[in-house]
């Protein structure tokens, strides 16, 4: 079972970029998904959260009102809009399903004029 991340660049700060994450080997649609991300020196932090029926979402005060996550469970994708970015959002940025303690290997974001 894995999970893949993509979807991650270098942009200018107010820019947008949309993260994917793909399921493989597990019933994606079943399961509560987390995009968490890690800044150097920093400790790895949870960005936003999604029910597995997608009705239920959360986000880091950091984020909210400028990143939005969704799901496509017929296609088994998990999304990351993440728009306004700043310079402080770079960072690695991980998927996390929690019910199998599973991470992907991330995906550079990097805000910079």
């Amino acid at each position: 079972v894995q999970v893949v991340e993509s979807g991650g660049g270098l942009v200018q700060p107010g820019g947008s970029l949309r993260l994917s994450c793909v399921a493989s080997g597990f019933t994606f649609s079943s399961n509560s998904v987390s995009w968490y991300r890690q800044a150097p020196g920093k400790e790895r932090e949870l960005v936003a959260g999604i029910s597995w029926t997608g009705g239920s979402r959360n986000y880091a005060d950091s984020v909210k009102g400028r990143f939005t996550i969704s799901r496509d469970n017929a296609k088994n994708f998990v999304y990351l809009q993440m728009n306004m970015l700043k310079p402080e959002d770079t960072a690695v940025y991980y998927c996390y399903v929690p019910t199998f303690d599973l991470w992907g290997q991330g995906t550079q974001v990097t805000v910079s004029s």
